[in-house]
């Protein structure tokens, strides 16, 4: 049980580790963004990092879907684990 418990934690960190890097460029690109256009400022290359267009590595076909499943997967298994850890 204990080595189910670990097999668990490690997805769940490398999941996590995997989706924060996509999910920062989109929150600080689509922020930055915003801020920008309330002084009329119209950064359009960074719509296109946050979309997932980064010049030559063009993901947009896949990086929301990316990043969609893997922010489920962490959150799921995120709950899964504080429910089966219970405070000791």
């Amino acid at each position: 049980m204990q080595s189910l418990e670990m097999d668990k934690t490690k997805i769940h960190r490398k999941v996590a580790a995997l989706s924060a890097i996509p999910l920062l460029v989109t929150i600080i690109s689509g922020t930055i963004y915003s801020f920008l256009q309330l002084f009329g400022v119209d950064p359009f290359w960074l719509i296109k990092w946050h979309t997932g267009n980064f010049g030559i590595f063009n993901l947009q076909p896949f990086y929301s879907i990316f990043i969609g499943i893997s922010s489920i997967i962490s959150v799921v298994s995120g709950i899964n684990l504080l429910k089966n850890n219970p405070k000791k």
